[in-house]
């Protein structure tokens, strides 16, 4: 018996029937439909993410410096603006990588290599976990060390 006479199915009256032809079903783009397309990231939204992990870390008092802080603290008194959390943060975002530069401001009595570290860590963990992406460096410039006695920099209103 062949392949073929295996497939054919018998009538009542005795007679063969072609083989039935099954369809495999038909996938339409090709592979998973997670991976058709493209997904680009643009650097304001890594930096966004870099900005708020470096925050959260204790010994980060604030973030850029002090001229973009002065600028920031007017900004923030306007109504309707918003705090700017990527004050202190440029991303360069390629296809699959993203380097960072931070400028923070720590405690005055806080280990700067340890915050470093930690900012390090922490940045680089919320950064890939949210884009994919991967970090190829956090560079950190400390600025400024924010000292117990110094009152917060709030610029002088011009109007009185």
């Amino acid at each position: 018996m062949t392949e073929m006479d295996r497939n054919r199915t018998q009538t009542s009256e005795g007679e063969t029937e072609p083989p039935v032809q099954t369809r495999k079903p038909v996938r339409r783009g090709g592979g998973d439909p997670g991976t058709r397309g493209r997904t680009t990231i643009a650097d304001g939204v890594v930096e966004k993410i870099a900005g708020l992990a470096a925050r959260d870390v204790v010994g980060v008092h604030a973030m850029g410096s002090g001229l973009s802080r002065t600028f920031g603290a007017v900004r923030d008194r306007v109504p309707g603006g918003s705090k700017s959390v990527t004050r202190g943060v440029k991303a360069e975002v390629g296809e699959v990588q993203t380097a960072l530069d931070l400028e923070i401001v720590v405690d005055y009595g806080v280990s700067i290599a340890d915050v470093a570290r930690a900012v390090r860590e922490n940045v680089i963990a919320a950064v890939e976990r949210m884009t994919g992406l991967e970090v190829v460096e956090v560079n950190i410039a400390v600025s400024d060390v924010k000292l117990p006695e110094e009152e917060e920099e709030e610029p002088e209103p011009r109007i009185q």
